[in-house]
Parts: structure tokens; sequence; C-alpha cells
């Protein structure tokens, strides 16, 4: 009789299913009649106050502070459908006032928070590792603030709804600087680009590119130009636009001048030895964009003892003179980008 009654109802302790009314005082658990809810905690006067747990049907919770009923005060509250994490304060059930939001995605913001959005001032990190910190507004980047970006640049302006607008200052990785108005992200209205080449320009900017953009740097002066070896002489240039005005904007080129004696190939049994090359002691040759190679043969005086162009024994040497003329080189723009300012450097060949 013993072992037929064993395991029966009448053996266990008695089931205890959650009121169905919530506790007046003290500590209690219900579950709300839509069983989406349950609240483990602290009641008075029959609502939820002083700390708790409310979960939700989905995973989510809170834990914290209630006050009559509402989620007020310090807690953490956990969402399960993005899988994000807020730690703070709370006014009513929202996120208000300062507290850290971790996101599952990655990165974090800790700052001043109002109806669950970020506003106010605060500190962002991106799930790339980028760190902005100055003014949100509508969960936005807004107002004045300091950006770090992945590829080392870093920004300290204006913000107009997460876009760089207004005055500010770009500090490439690279070295360059701009300084003036944006728009939209781009350089935009007046300002100044130092560059990491030495190439500077300062005036107005129209979506990211220098409105007075040099494209060609012009050489001034005769055709043909005598000079002897190692005397000084100077070279005059200009920087134009596309349409032939001069560039007034900017500054800091560099003109690279070389020069060099015409190079021909004899013929192998050619008695001729001028300007014969030793192929022993070849100098490396000089493409010129005139359809023919030279031989490198410097602009100034070689130091003593170090000597010009090798030619054969025998040969003969001669000051060469220097083609002049308007020799227009088209350089590469500079443009303005969210990351990193694009540069250019001017090369000649003579």
């Amino acid at each position: 009789m013993a072992a037929a009654g064993e395991g029966t109802p009448s053996s266990r302790g008695p089931r205890r299913d959650p009121p169905r009314r919530p506790p007046r005082d003290g500590y209690g658990v219900y579950v709300y009649p839509n069983s989406f809810f349950r609240y483990e905690g602290e009641w008075k006067a029959g609502r939820k106050h002083g700390h708790g747990k409310l979960l939700f049907k989905d995973g989510s919770y809170y834990e914290g502070a209630f006050v009559d009923g509402e989620i007020t005060g310090e807690g953490r509250r956990h969402w399960a459908w993005s899988g994000d994490t807020f730690s703070g304060q709370f006014v009513l059930g929202e996120p208000q006032g300062y507290g850290v939001m971790e996101y599952k995605a990655g990165g974090c913001y800790e700052g001043e928070v109002s109806h669950g959005m970020r506003e106010g001032h605060g500190f962002l990190v991106d799930r790339d590792g980028q760190v902005y910190q100055g003014s949100f507004h509508d969960n936005k980047r807004h107002g004045p603030g300091q950006m770090l970006f992945k590829n080392g640049d870093k920004y300290d302006g204006d913000w107009v709804r997460d876009r760089r607008q207004g005055h500010g200052v770009l500090r490439g990785a690279d070295g360059s600087t701009y300084e003036g108005q944006w728009h939209s992200d781009v350089f935009s209205g007046l300002g100044s680009m130092a560059h990491c080449s030495g190439v500077t320009y300062y005036g107005l900017w129209i979506n990211g590119h220098p409105a007075e953009q040099a494209t060609r740097i012009v050489i001034l002066g005769p055709e043909v130009m005598e000079v002897a070896q190692g005397s000084p002489f100077s070279v005059n240039v200009q920087l134009l636009q596309d349409h032939g005005e001069i560039a007034k904007s900017e500054s800091g080129r560099v003109l690279q001048i070389s020069a060099g004696v015409r190079y021909v190939q004899l013929s192998a049994y050619s008695e001729v030895n001028f300007f014969k090359v030793d192929t022993d002691n070849q100098e490396t040759l000089i493409q010129t964009p005139f359809g023919f190679e030279c031989i490198p043969y410097p602009v100034s005086s070689p130091a003593a003892g170090v000597p010009g162009p090798r030619a054969a024994k025998g040969g003969a040497e001669a000051d060469v003179p220097l083609p002049r003329g308007d020799l227009e080189l088209h350089l590469g723009a500079l443009h303005g980008q969210e990351d990193t300012p694009g540069g250019l450097l001017g090369s000649s060949l003579f």
C-alpha cells in the first residue's frame, strides 16, 4: 500500500502559483495577466517601489530603481531585439539624464541622454574605434565637437546632424592641415590648406575643391638661354588655371630642374666617338617628353674631383644650352576629402 501511494499528488508539497494580485508591501513576485511581464522586487501600497527587476517575455529586462510603479532612478536596461544595454538614469521608463550605452554591434556611448537618445555632451566610440567627443542633438553629432578617425585624421569644429558643417580644423595623419569653412562634410567656403608636400592654398573652396585651382606650370622667358657652366641662372614660372588665368591663391610648389646631353646610339663600326658613352660606366638615361633620351648633366658645377657625364676617351665636352619655352606641366588636383586631403607636387624636366 505504501508503494502504491508513493509519488501521488498528496505526497508532494502544495503548488505555489504567482499571486493573482500584486503584493501590497515588502518583497514579492508578480506575473502580469498578459504573461509578458514578470516583476521580482520591492512593493509599496501595491505598486512597484524600491529595487526590483522587471523581466520581459522576449528576454529584455530592467533592473534598478522603481518609484510609485514607474521605472525611475538608477538602473540597467537590456533590449533583447537589439542586444544593446543602457546603464544610468531613468525617468518614467526612458533613459534620461546621464548614462552609458553599450552597443551589440560594437562601440559605446557615455554622456547625457534625453528620452532615450543622445542629447547634450557625450563621448562616442563607434564599431571601427573612431572617437567623437562633443555635443549631440536628436541622437546625432550636432554642435562643437572633436573627432578622431581610424586613419589618424583629427577634426575639431562644428557639426550639423552628423556632418561637419560650419568652421573646423582638419589635421591629417600625413601632416596636412585644413582650416576654414565646411558644408555637408566637405571643404566649402573660405579656407586654407597647408599640404604635407609644402603646397599651401588660401581662398575659396567649392564642394571640396579649390575654386582657383592651379593645373599647369608655365615656364616664362626666351626659348633658348645660354648659361656658362657653374654660373647662376633663374627660371620664371607661373601657375595657371584651366582657363588660363593666373592662380594667385597658392604657393609652395616645387619645380625640379634636370639637364642632360642628348644620347645618340652610334653604330658599332663607327669611328666617330663624339659623346660616345663608355658602356662600362654608363649613366642612367633620362627619359624626356621630346622623343629622345639624355645623359644626365649637372645643372650646377660638380664638386672637385667629381666628373660630369662620362664620355669615351677622346670625346669632346661642350656647354649645352637649356631649351626654354612655354613648357606646361599638367599637375594633379588638390582634393579635399573627408578623411584625408589630397595633394600635388610640381616636377619639370629640361
